[in-house]
């Protein structure tokens, strides 16, 4: 019924899942697309829902850009407003991350948060025990919570759970009934209680700064200060960055620079999100007012109609005509 109706264009406005870019879904005359959580979606994926209108206008809303359209708001032409301010009332997240070893301070403070009237998630990269990773898994520390706090509430939610038994965990969290949340990154986005005021992340080097950074939203939404504590023993450098990105800021824009240095934007007219492009001359990270200056200076150059009908310009035009050909529709 809703496919067929949008086919013919008796829906104004449809909200959906990926569902909406399924081969089988027509729009008679799409004119907007607005992608929340636009890290959450493949660059293809973000391309087919657009291509599936004549040339629609496109809003992109993340907390935390990935580094590939960091680099493309940057150096290409998509336009970019950021909304800085904290809501009324709300205070910056403080973000500490700690050893493995530090882990009875983690349960302590848990436990404090618990004693003042405040809930706590506790996040883990896997559901269950895996032979080939050594990391923490969500069941295992949903046991030994239960054990260690035994006057405290301790739920645990993950992916395999039905529907129903996710809603029915996240109500009694949301409600207070439950102290601790033992959770894996399905409370990444769209959760809010705002008396869970700790996060704390397990082998927090497993995740992406995006996810990260996501995942530190889900507290600091009330009027009481939050906390969000990274547990990790990173085996290198660019792991250590990356915990030391997260406790020294909150905007998500700056992670994203970070995540950029780190690793890399991607391809711009390809479909990779991370990795170094092949520029020849120019490096992303450390030429970025430069690159930025020569974007204005072609954007302001093929504005003039000079440029399109000059001889001087041919050359140039003519390599403009062949790369178009080349990379064919911007995936981004």
């Amino acid at each position: 019924m809703t496919i067929a109706s949008l086919q013919m264009g008796l829906v104004d406005i449809v909200v959906g899942t990926h569902a909406l870019i399924q081969e089988d879904v027509f729009f008679r005359r799409l004119g907007l697309v607005v992608t929340d959580e636009q890290h959450r979606f493949g660059v293809q994926q973000r391309s087919i829902l657009r291509r599936k209108g004549m040339n629609p206008d496109v809003l992109t809303m993340t907390a935390t850009p990935i580094p590939r359209t960091l680099a493309i708001t940057a150096f290409g032409d998509m336009d970019v407003s950021t909304l800085r301010e904290l809501p009324k009332g709300r205070k910056p997240i403080q973000t500490y991350w700690v050893r493995h070893s530090m882990l009875e301070r983690v349960l302590g403070f848990i436990a404090r948060e618990a004693e003042a009237g405040r809930q706590s998630y506790v996040i883990c990269p896997l559901i269950e025990e895996s032979e080939k990773l050594d990391v923490q898994n969500a069941i295992d520390v949903h046991a030994q919570l239960q054990h260690h706090f035994a006057s405290l509430k301790v739920g645990l939610l993950h992916g395999r759970m039905s529907a129903a038994e996710k809603d029915a965990v996240m109500r009694a969290f949301k409600e207070g009934e439950l102290h601790v949340l033992v959770s894996t990154t399905v409370i990444e986005v769209g959760v809010d209680v705002p008396n869970a005021t700790l996060m704390v992340v397990y082998d927090a080097d497993r995740f992406g700064l995006s996810q990260l950074h996501q995942l530190r939203g889900r507290v600091g939404r009330g009027e009481h200060q939050s906390y969000c504590v990274l547990i990790a023993d990173p085996k290198n450098d660019v792991g250590k960055e990356r915990m030391k990105a997260m406790t020294e800021t909150n905007d998500g824009f700056e992670i994203a620079r970070r995540d950029l240095e780190l690793r890399g934007p991607g391809d711009f007219f390809g479909t990779k999100q991370s990795g170094m492009p092949e520029f020849r001359v120019a490096d992303l990270t450390h030429d970025f007012e430069t690159l930025e200056q020569a974007r204005d200076d072609a954007a302001a150059l093929v504005a003039n109609a000079h440029f399109w009908t000059a001889a001087e310009y041919v050359p140039l035009r003519a390599m403009l005509e062949r790369e178009q050909v080349l990379a064919g529709d911007p995936l981004d």
